[in-house]
């Protein structure tokens, strides 16, 4: 089952499918640095771990602000986070695009 909640460009996408389950933030270029950054830091004190997903330079430039503003967040509870990009492929309204998708968990 796939749960999607989506705030004023922000879509958090719950998938149990995988080993640990799948979190998953979309991030567009309208979307809110700060309402990102209380995604990513949720997610990862509930599961500790954590994807943001961006298409774009818009967007991936707010992704990035927004593990930034995460990682403030997380480090003011002793929890410190790393972040390893990758690309990925995605298919949006039957095209295939890249993402990149930033693989956020807590450092080791």
């Amino acid at each position: 089952m796939i749960e999607s909640i989506a705030t004023e460009g922000l879509i958090h996408s719950s998938n149990g499918d995988g080993p640990q389950g799948l979190n998953v933030i979309k991030v567009s270029a309208r979307s809110r640095t700060a309402a990102v950054a209380g995604a990513i830091a949720g997610v990862m004190r509930e599961s500790g771990h954590v994807e943001v997903q961006a298409i774009g330079a818009g967007a991936v430039n707010q992704a990035v602000k927004a593990i930034v503003i995460a990682k403030g967040y997380l480090a003011e509870e002793g929890v410190h986070i790393v972040c390893v990009p990758s690309f990925v492929d995605v298919d949006i309204d039957e095209q295939e695009r890249t993402a990149i998708r930033f693989t956020i968990e807590p450092q080791r």
